[in-house]
């Protein structure tokens, strides 16, 4: 009971979450994203919320417009969306890419529900509050493990050694993000209970000047946030997901209704991704030289962000589910969640296994 106070002390991220998807199906809200106006919705009636299909000669006529989410500066569908790898195949099979900005993975799935994307990447949390909140998505691929993309830091010279310290602490983290779940993960792990922390609810971009300036005594976040916080300001990392062997995958994921209307084009997306995801992890040191001119950041801090990040694309193996299906769970036992999730139900691997045929 003891832990059923503590997050619900948090207002229960997921329920918020859960109202702020459902009103995206109605309208625009703060979470959209930042290029919103110039996203093009898909290019056929039932994509534009129609319950009609769309007849053979319309469809013929029309373009097929796919917009794909991306947060962030680096990681496959930055480097993709850089060198035009989506572009080119999709214009080959006559359909034309539009990028859609996000400042982390839980706005990926109101753009989902409101039927403004059709592609996206996140950590496994957004797909919990996802499915909490009845939006109509699929998880299609694994891109990681998640063991070292997490992590809480601290300011340069606190005082907090271990995570027993952050009792009593101001900590920031983005809510309904994978490091929301982490964060809770590890302050169960280090045997906190109540109001022992104060979570403070702040995107990344207002986090960042909270922790340089004192405001905040601990920041959970994801990479590379995490490592230019310890090149640049001199922050330290007090734990990873590595450490406390938490074992929690991100995805690939769809909108269910474009997967059921175009899944040669669903299939065309994971295979486009795969070619982008083997150059760059085969050119690791070329993608760390642009990258670091690009952000005008120390290569040092580049090369240890994609070794953190390091992308695979894998089919949903049993582990990777048991790993999403457990993280839901934690959720719901601590009542986070006041439902129980089969999370199965959100996930599907029959695309990624025929773009992963040789």
């Amino acid at each position: 009971m003891k832990k059923k106070s503590f997050y619900h002390q948090s207002l229960s991220f997921l329920a918020v979450i859960t109202l702020v998807l459902l009103s995206a199906c109605g309208a625009k809200t703060a979470g959209a994203p930042t290029n919103a106006g110039t996203a093009a919705p898909i290019g056929t009636s039932a994509a534009q919320g129609s319950n009609t299909a769309a007849t053979p000669a319309a469809a013929s006529k029309e373009k097929v417009v796919v917009n794909i989410g991306i947060q962030g500066k680096t990681g496959v569908l930055n480097f993709a969306r850089e060198k035009g790898y989506f572009e080119k195949a999709f214009s080959a099979a006559g359909a034309e890419v539009k990028w859609n900005e996000f400042a982390s993975g839980p706005p990926h799935f109101e753009a989902i529900a409101a039927g403004r994307l059709d592609f996206g990447a996140t950590g496994g949390t957004p797909l919990i509050s996802g499915q909490v909140g009845g939006v109509d998505f699929k998880g299609i691929a694994v891109t990681s493990d998640g063991k070292k993309g997490n992590m809480i830091i601290v300011p340069k010279n606190s005082p907090i050694k271990e995570l027993k310290d952050l009792k009593g602490k101001k900590v920031a983290v983005a809510k309904g993000s994978s490091a929301y779940n982490f964060l809770y993960m590890a302050i169960d792990k280090a045997g906190l209970k109540g109001d022992d922390v104060k979570v403070i609810q702040l995107q990344p971009d207002e986090a960042r000047p909270a922790l340089d300036s004192g405001a905040i005594d601990a920041w959970s976040i994801w990479e590379p946030y995490a490592t230019t916080a310890v090149y640049q300001s001199g922050a330290t990392i007090l734990v990873t997901g590595e450490k406390l062997n938490i074992n929690a995958p991100s995805f690939l994921i769809a909108r269910t209704k474009f997967t059921q209307e175009h899944p040669d084009l669903t299939v065309l997306f994971l295979k486009t991704y795969e070619e982008a995801r083997k150059y760059y992890v085969d050119h690791q040191d070329e993608i760390a030289d642009e990258l670091s001119k690009s952000q005008k950041l120390d290569k040092a801090i580049v090369v240890d962000v994609l070794k953190n990040t390091f992308p695979i694309l894998s089919s949903i193996t049993p582990e990777f589910a048991k790993a999403h299906q457990e993280q839901a769970d934690f959720l719901q036992s601590v009542g986070a969640i006041t439902k129980k999730l089969d999370t199965s139900q959100v996930l599907e691997s029959k695309f990624i296994d025929q773009a992963l045929k040789k």
